[in-house]
């Protein structure tokens, strides 16, 4: 139930999908020894030629079975071991690839992450290459997309069929928010759906974490025979990337982050900062409407319509609306369609539609917008495992606050942070992620700095609300070797969206190594 179970999480963009013109997408560090004192007793050599402990032979070392997969591209099956820190045979996952071999000479291999987390790095590159990387970059890599663990078509986080994500995500409480019944209800909400979880996922669930999914991602370097790591990561993809160049800077070839995240925050720092990004980008919108759109709901300036909205989210929060399906359109569903249609610029004419139907109680944009955004298709099928895979990989990367004073101060921080959208609820917390089956055990670390690393990029975008453009600031600051590229405008993520300013420096950095002398701010 959205109510409280999933409202604090953080929204990060899944940048790689698109339906229309939509785009929408701290942890421990690892020590460089995985395996204790034994596993140093014997090495063996991976194809690059690099040692490795013994019990990382069946990994480093295994070949790849490419076959012919549709739309000229290629793909093969890995396996990895579920605990880095203690490798079974026994317990292997897999994980799923995609390619694209290089149209002229490759210079190696290129792999590509579209964020999350959740979304599927296999279906951007086997299904729209064009969109993950330039003409260019195809002629020169071999682009490599894969589903990291817990998602899609690697060992994947299961929990709900189609009926049950339908009522965790839309279904509403019956009982009145704030009572002791409510509590106890959106509590059971949350168990049940993580027991589910580890019922239908298995042990691999405590697994899923990010930093399992960068030494997935060295494995998978290493296994196709670069000695270095070229990496394209979109949004939380960032994440995945920034934490490679810490905990492998030596294997660091060419690095772009693109919609770059900070992670000496804290996640409800994430959130905060967040929520102000989306309440900008509505502000953006709003201002720009009149002249871009002549039918603009909103024609007496941004205060006023701030006002309008914030009218709405109040009505269909004491008064839900059911769509034909039989669904409700409450305030939060009407707040993730919002939110989905400010990932780019491009789909601002939804949000047009969206309020304009909203003032006359109709849900069919709303329920689009929030379909798109879960991967439920129009017949009520789920058509992929993005939002279980999301909230696992959160739950066991972030720690979770329980701290009621803290809770309570936070919500008058989010308020003032995003005071049209953000609606004040019981301070109850992560309800998901504190009933999660398996906690945060990590120490939150302060800040990256990929000491040793090779010139790496970090792409910022000043509009970008799911991303804000201070996190890429900051990212680039701590990592040593990083250059930033801002981008002016609205929209989460930059590269390879018909900016050439931006498109040029990331393909010159890939292609020849050029890093820029300043920042174009392009």
């Amino acid at each position: 139930m959205t109510s409280a179970s999933s409202r604090s999480t953080a929204r990060r963009g899944k940048v790689a999908v698109r339906a229309g013109a939509l785009t929408v997408l701290p942890l421990l560090l690892l020590s460089g020894c995985f395996f204790g004192p034994q596993a140093l007793q014997s090495a063996t050599s991976t194809p690059t030629g690099e040692a490795v402990a013994a019990e990382l032979a069946p990994y480093y070392e295994q070949v790849l079975n490419w076959t012919d997969c549709d739309d000229g591209a290629q793909c093969a099956t890995a396996i990895a071991p579920m605990d880095w820190s203690n490798p079974s045979r026994e317990t292997d996952i897999t994980l799923a690839l995609a390619r694209h071999a290089a149209k002229g000479t490759a210079k190696g291999s290129l792999f590509v992450n579209p964020g999350g987390p959740g979304a599927s790095g296999y279906d951007l590159v086997h299904d729209d290459v064009d969109f993950a990387v330039s003409s260019a970059l195809q002629q020169d890599f071999d682009v490599i997309g894969w589903d990291p663990r817990g998602v899609g078509r690697s060992t994947p986080v299961t929990c709900y069929d189609d009926a049950g994500l339908d009522q965790f995500i839309f279904g509403l409480p019956t009982a009145p928010e704030g009572s002791a019944e409510w509590l106890t209800e959106v509590t059971k909400s949350a168990v049940d759906f993580g027991q589910a979880c580890l019922k239908n996922t298995g042990p691999v669930l405590q697994f899923v974490d990010t930093q399992s999914t960068v030494h997935d991602l060295d494995m998978l370097r290493a296994i196709v025979g670069d000695t270095t790591l070229n990496y394209l990561g979109y949004s939380y993809g960032s994440d995945i990337g920034s934490y490679y160049i810490e905990n492998f800077p030596s294997k660091v070839g060419r690095i772009v982050l693109d919609g770059a995240t900070d992670s000496s925050i804290s996640v409800f720092q994430v959130g905060l900062v967040q929520s102000k990004g989306f309440q900008l980008a509505l502000e953006n919108y709003l201002a720009a409407c009149p002249d871009l759109f002549d039918d603009c709901p909103f024609t007496d300036g941004v205060d006023a319509a701030l006002v309008s909205i914030r009218a709405l989210y109040d009505r269909y929060d004491a008064n839900p609306v059911a769509a034909p399906d039989g669904r409700m359109m409450d305030a939060g569903v009407l707040d993730i369609a919002m939110s989905a249609a400010l990932y780019s610029q491009d789909s601002w004419q939804y949000l047009n539609d969206l309020f304009s139907e909203a003032e006359n109680g109709a849900t069919e944009t709303a329920f689009f917008l929030a379909d798109f955004y879960y991967s439920r298709d129009t017949d009520g099928t789920y058509t992929d495992n993005s939002l279980e895979a999301f909230l696992a990989i959160y739950c066991v990367d972030y720690p979770a606050e329980t701290d009621p004073a803290v809770l309570a101060q936070q919500e008058v921080e989010l308020q003032a942070a995003s005071p049209t959208t953000y609606r004040s609820s019981p301070p109850v917390g992560d309800l998901t992620c504190t009933n999660w089956p398996y906690q945060y055990i990590g120490t939150p670390i302060t800040e990256l700095t990929g000491a040793g690393a090779a010139d790496v990029l970090i792409v910022s975008t000043t509009g970008d609300p799911a991303t804000p453009y201070e996190w890429g600031v900051a990212l680039s600051k701590q990592l040593e070797s990083a250059h930033l590229v801002t981008f002016d405008g609205e929209g989460h993520t930059a590269y390879n969206k018909g900016n050439a300013c931006v498109d040029s420096a990331v393909d010159d950095y890939f292609v020849s190594g050029t890093v820029p002398t300043s920042d174009p701010r392009c």
